[in-house]
C-alpha cells in the first residue's frame, strides 16, 4: 500500500467558480484520489478556500459585509458546491485558519534566520481617490513589452512578462479607474528567490517525468529576461496574516500582512493540520504527511492545477520550503492543465459568461458534468465546452452506451428469470473472448489512471462500456432464451457481473451512477477487477439484484437551446 498526498489548487474566495476552474484542478485531483483509494492506497486529499488579499476585501465591500463574515459565508458556499460535485476531500479548510497563521509566520521566521528575507524600502503606487496603496495586480495599463493595453501591474497576461506597476504606460486604478495615482515609499519583505535559483533549477531538472507544460512554464520563469526575481511577500492591507518573525514581532512591519501568494500554498500543510484538529488527531498524524523526518519520506505528493498557477508551485512555494532548511515534503509530480474555453469564447467570471458550479448542479446532476469535463480535460491544449458537444456526449456515452446496457440487462433478467442471478448454462467462446478483451482494456485503463492521463482513461472506460454492448448484441439473449434458456441464463449471469465491474471502474468518473449500479446489484463489493475471470463471477447464482431507476436521461434539443441562451450573457 502506497501513501498518496494530493492537493488541488485552492479556489479563491471571491465568488462561485465556473466549470473551467473546476476541471483545471479540483475535479481531476478527485478522479486521481478516488482511483488511488480504489487501488487500496492510503490517500490524503486536501483543499481549502484561499481567503486573503485585496480581491477578498473588495468582494466583501461590494457585498456590504465585513471581510471576515464574507469569507466565512463563501467558504460554506464553496464547501457545499464541492460536496455537490462529489469532490472527496479528506478536508476542505481555510487559509485564514489559525493553523495557517502560525505556519506562515513560522516559515517567514525560518527564512529570515537563513538570510533569505530582505527588508526593502520601495516605492509603491498609492491611489489618492481610493485612499489606499494598490497591490500590483490592481493597477492596469499598457505593457511596455508588447503593447497590450490591459496589462496588470504584476504580469502581462498577453506576453506573460513579469512587471512592476511603475513599468506600465498610462497606469490606472483597477478599483476605481482613477489615474490620480502617486508613488509613495513603504517598506516590505522580499523572499530572496534568486539566492535559491540553482537549487530550484536542479530540483526541477530532476523531475524528468513532469508534463512538458509544467516544466516549460517553470523554465520560462527561471530563465527568460532577467530570470528569477526576488519576490515581495508582504502587503499594506488590513485582511491577511499579520507579519511576525515566527512567534515574535517583526519591528518595522507593524500593520502589514503576508502577501496572499506567500501564505496560500502553505495552507496545503496547514489544512492537513486542520484535518487532524477536526478529527481528534494529534500533530504526529498530520506531520507524517509533510515532514520527511516524521514519516513523510514514503509519501508521494501530487499537485493538480491550471497553468496560471504553475510558477508559484514550481518556484515560489518550493523556494519557501527549500529556504526554510527544514525537512518538509516537496511535490513529486505536478499535473498542470490548459484552459477550458466556453462556446466560442472564454469563461468570464466578471461578465458571468459560461456555466458556474451552482448553475450546473441546478440543471443536471454532478455525474453528467463530471463525465463531460474529465473526458474533455484540457491536458495537451486548451479545450472548448460547447452545448452541442455536451449534449452529444451525455446522450451517447452515458445514456445510450452505459445507461442503456444496465437497463436492458436488468429488465430482461427480471422478466425472464426473476430477481436472482440465474444459475443455468456455462460461459462459451463469446464470454471467454469478452473476458480476455476486458482484461486487456482494464489493464490499459488502470495504467492511464496511474499516469494521470485523464482523457485517455475516459476514452478507455468508454471503450470498456462499448465492448459490453457489442457482446450483448452478438450474444442476443433475447433470441437465445427461446431456443436455449440455459445459455441465455449464462449470458445474463455474465452481464449482471459486468454491471458490477462497470460500477467499480466508473466510480472515479461518475460516483453517483456507480453507487446506483452497486445498489441495484445488491453488493458493496468495490474491489478492483485485477482478476477479470474472478470478477465476472463475483455475483454468484442466486444473488439478488434489482432494476435501477434510469441512470441517465437524454438532453433534449429544446433544453440545449435554452441553456445555450441562458448562459451566454451576464450572470444575475
Amino acid at each position: 500500500m502506497a501513501r498518496i498526498l494530493i492537493t488541488s489548487a485552492i479556489p479563491y474566495i471571491n465568488g462561485i467558480k465556473h466549470l473551467g476552474n473546476l476541471v483545471g484542478s479540483q475535479l481531476p485531483a478527485d478522479l486521481f484520489a478516488r482511483f488511488n483509494r480504489a487501488m487500496g492506497h492510503e490517500v490524503m486529499f486536501i483543499c481549502a478556500t484561499d481567503e486573503h488579499g485585496t480581491p477578498a476585501e473588495l468582494a466583501a465591500a461590494k457585498a456590504g459585509k465585513p471581510v471576515e463574515d464574507y469569507c466565512a459565508e463563501m467558504h460554506q458556499v464553496q464547501s457545499e458546491l464541492a460536496k455537490g460535485f462529489r469532490l472527496s476531500f479528506d478536508h476542505f479548510g481555510r487559509s485564514s485558519s489559525q493553523r495557517n497563521h502560525k505556519l506562515t509566520q513560522h516559515f517567514a521566521g525560518k527564512l529570515a534566520e537563513n538570510g533569505l528575507i530582505a527588508e526593502v524600502s520601495e516605492k509603491q503606487v498609492f491611489s489618492i481617490d481610493d485612499n489606499r496603496f494598490l497591490p500590483d495586480r490592481y493597477i492596469t495599463g499598457t505593457c511596455p513589452n508588447c503593447g497590450y493595453e490591459a496589462a496588470r501591474g504584476d504580469q502581462c497576461e498577453n506576453c506573460t512578462k513579469q512587471l512592476d506597476p511603475t513599468d506600465l504606460i498610462d497606469p490606472r486604478s483597477s478599483i476605481s479607474g482613477s489615474t490620480n495615482l502617486e508613488v509613495r515609499e513603504t517598506k516590505h519583505l522580499y523572499l530572496k528567490q534568486r539566492a535559491l535559483r540553482d537549487k530550484l533549477e536542479a530540483w526541477i531538472d530532476s523531475k524528468t517525468d513532469w508534463p512538458i507544460l509544467t516544466t516549460s512554464i517553470a523554465k520560462k520563469w527561471l530563465n527568460d529576461g532577467d530570470g528569477l526575481q526576488d519576490r515581495g511577500i508582504t502587503r499594506d492591507l488590513y485582511w491577511g496574516i499579520p507579519v511576525r518573525k515566527g512567534d515574535q514581532p517583526w519591528p518595522g512591519m507593524e500593520g502589514k500582512v503576508f502577501y496572499v501568494w506567500f501564505d496560500a500554498p502553505i495552507e496545503y500543510i496547514a489544512c492537513t493540520a486542520e484535518w487532524a484538529d477536526a478529527n481528534g488527531k494529534t500533530d504526529a498524524d498530520w506531520e507524517r504527511w509533510w515532514r520527511t523526518d516524521k514519516g513523510a519520506a514514503d509519501v508521494t505528493y501530487y499537485q493538480f492545477m491550471g497553468k496560471d498557477n504553475v510558477p508559484f508551485h514550481t518556484l515560489s512555494f518550493p523556494a519557501t520550503i527549500l529556504g526554510s532548511g527544514e525537512p518538509w515534503k516537496l511535490v513529486d509530480y505536478l499535473k498542470s492543465f490548459n484552459y477550458l474555453n466556453y462556446d466560442g469564447g472564454q469563461f468570464s467570471t466578471s461578465q458571468g459568461r459560461g456555466v458556474f458550479m451552482d448553475q450546473a448542479l441546478s440543471i443536471l446532476p454532478a455525474d453528467y458534468w463530471r463525465w463531460w469535463l474529465l473526458s474533455h480535460a484540457p491536458e495537451s491544449a486548451d479545450s472548448e465546452f460547447t452545448w452541442e458537444n455536451f449534449q452529444a456526449s451525455v446522450n451517447k456515452d452515458l445514456a445510450d452506451v452505459l445507461g442503456n446496457l444496465v437497463s436492458r440487462v436488468t429488465k430482461f433478467a427480471v422478466s425472464k428469470f426473476g430477481n436472482q442471478v440465474p444459475a443455468g448454462g456455462e460461459f462459451g467462446p463469446l464470454e471467454t473472448a469478452l473476458i480476455a478483451d476486458l482484461g486487456a482494456r482494464i489493464a490499459d485503463y488502470t495504467a492511464h489512471m496511474q499516469a494521470m492521463e485523464v482523457r485517455k482513461a475516459a476514452a478507455e472506460l468508454r471503450a470498456i462500456w462499448v465492448i459490453g454492448n457489442e457482446y450483448l448484441q452478438s450474444a442476443a439473449p433475447w433470441s437465445v432464451v427461446k431456443t436455449d434458456p440455459a445459455q441465455a441464463q449464462a449470458i445474463i449471469r455474465l452481464a449482471l457481473n459486468l454491471i458490477r465491474v462497470y460500477a467499480v471502474l466508473s466510480a472515479p468518473f461518475i460516483p453517483d451512477a456507480s453507487e446506483a449500479m452497486l445498489k441495484a446489484m445488491g453488493t458493496a463489493d468495490r474491489s478492483w477487477p485485477h482478476d477479470v475471470p474472478a470478477a465476472m463471477r463475483a455475483l454468484p447464482a442466486g444473488h439478488e439484484f434489482s432494476v435501477p431507476e434510469n441512470l441517465f436521461r437524454k438532453i433534449t434539443d429544446e433544453e440545449r437551446a435554452d441553456w445555450q441562451a441562458r448562459f451566454s450573457g451576464i450572470r444575475s
